[in-house]
């Protein structure tokens, strides 16, 4: 029974991702030793949380100063007795970083035993409780206000409703159980709600499910880096091409101060009616979203006029544009397995090109266009920026501000100037340690420098359309 495991991958992405990190340019540069070891470090950290949960205020709705007040009333509730510091980042002013605490490697098992599947494991070691629809298997004595011991099943093979599991599983922490094992498995009706409220999680760290609704929105620091970086003003009109679940929609529409107009679009409609609950909980009215593929957002400049304002839109219709998008998501933490065959990790370029296509001509001449992933691979990342280089002509690399990552990775073929200009979030670069909650505070040296390393992967380019 593992405790402290690295991602499990396929042996052929394991591979993969290998030569990716030990490509000609990067073990030019810094040698092969150095290379793998990143390689290494990067599976270790991918399974694993960030050292800091961050929190978005709705700058529209409250202060900074009200929120991280309230937070510090949810989290004495929700850990009697430890105190967790709540530091504002200081260049991103709306974003509230809260020290993770953990590994806590000394918890004590329960008799009582209940299997999550892979994916409610990773939400539990970022502070989630336990729903009833991810459980898999519970003891077969379990009864409501049983003190259990949860383990995720990171290879997927126990079986619904089996009594014990004796195959490969991570210990996640304890909990007291809301429901017992006979109306979990037993219902003639799939049962709803929390399953187990989780009291000792191998990482310790809050649970926001309905905190300050309107007030807060959880998001990863590059994600809320992003919109920042997007620079947008009031009175613009933003183009946010894949933009479910809305965190990067409404915190564009906050910038502006909800002044101008986004648009946001993606091609699923119960993700759309997310994004528009999203921007109906924060009480932004400048967005507009809308049902539609967006690889087919240009509108011919010969066809017939459409009625309304949706999609397809002329071309030169925005000022700026978002595109986060479709990705392999390697960069998501924590993520204890990744089910992924090669095939499907690298069937995203040519999508992701087909809406930067789109999204060229969309942009206005002198407009900003920014391309995010929340991967790590090259393919999707730096050599997409290569790609735009020689592609489009019209379109210059721009410095990012704020740029709290490190430079662009070796092995696209970018010059140095260019590798400058782009923001990469890389696990692979930071080291295991746990926050040091007596010197914790937006003044130490190490914190802030922690908080911006320790995160999920993710990547940024700027560019603009010149005239």
């Amino acid at each position: 029974m593992a405790f402290f495991p690295k991602i499990l991958l396929r042996s052929e992405l394991e591979s993969y991702l290998r030569n990716v990190y030990t490509n000609k340019e990067l073990v030019a540069v810094i040698g092969a030793p150095e290379a793998e070891s990143l390689f290494e470090n990067l599976l270790n950290h991918l399974a694993h949380p960030p050292s800091f949960t961050t929190v978005r205020v709705n700058t529209l709705s409250t202060s900074i100063e009200n929120v991280k007040s309230l937070l510090l009333d949810e989290i004495h509730q929700q850990f009697p007795g430890v105190n967790i510091p709540i530091l504002q980042h200081p260049v991103l002013h709306d974003l509230l970083l809260i020290p993770v605490i953990g590994p806590r490697k000394t918890l004590k098992h329960h008799p009582v035993q209940v299997i999550v599947g892979a994916q409610c494991g990773n939400a539990v070691l970022r502070g989630a409780h336990v729903y009833a629809a991810g459980i898999v298997s519970a003891s077969k004595w379990m009864k409501a206000g049983d003190e259990v011991s949860v383990f995720s099943d990171i290879e997927g093979k126990c079986k619904r409703g089996a009594k014990e599991f004796l195959g490969t599983k991570i210990f996640i922490g304890n909990g007291v159980s809301e429901l017992s094992r006979n109306e979990i498995f037993c219902s003639n009706n799939p049962v709803k709600g929390k399953g187990i409220r989780m009291t000792e999680p191998v990482y310790l760290s809050p649970s926001f499910d309905n905190v300050l609704s309107g007030y807060i929105f959880l998001q990863n620091l590059p994600s809320a880096v992003v919109s920042h970086v997007l620079n947008p003003q009031p009175g613009e009109r933003i183009l946010d091409m894949c933009a479910a679940p809305g965190g990067k929609t409404t915190h564009i529409a906050t910038l502006m101060k909800d002044q101008g107009e986004v648009i946001a679009m993606d091609k699923i409609a119960n993700k759309v009616e997310k994004i528009k609950h999203n921007a109906s909980v924060l009480k932004l009215k400048c967005i507009k979203a809308f049902c539609f593929n967006s690889t087919k957002a240009v509108r011919d400049q010969n066809s017939p006029s459409e009625q309304g304002d949706g999609p397809p839109f002329l071309p030169k219709s925005f000022d700026r544009i978002l595109l986060d998008a479709p990705c392999s998501g390697m960069g998501q933490r924590p993520n204890m397995v990744c089910p992924f065959s090669l095939k499907e990790l690298t069937s995203y370029q040519p999508l992701q090109r087909k809406l930067f296509t789109a999204a060229v001509e969309l942009l206005r001449p002198g407009g900003t266009l920014v391309y995010s992933t929340c991967t790590v691979t090259l393919s999707e990342n730096e050599e997409q920026v290569a790609w735009a280089l020689k592609t489009f002509p019209c379109l210059e690399l721009q410095p990012q501000e704020p740029h709290v990552g490190g430079e662009g990775m070796l092995g696209a073929e970018l010059s140095p100037d260019h590798l400058k200009l782009l923001q990469r979030f890389d696990p692979c670069r930071s080291e295991f340690c746990s926050v040091d909650l007596n010197h914790c505070s937006a003044e130490h040296s190490n914190t802030i420098p922690l908080a911006n390393k320790d995160t999920i992967g993710f990547f940024i380019a700027r560019f603009v359309k010149t005239r």
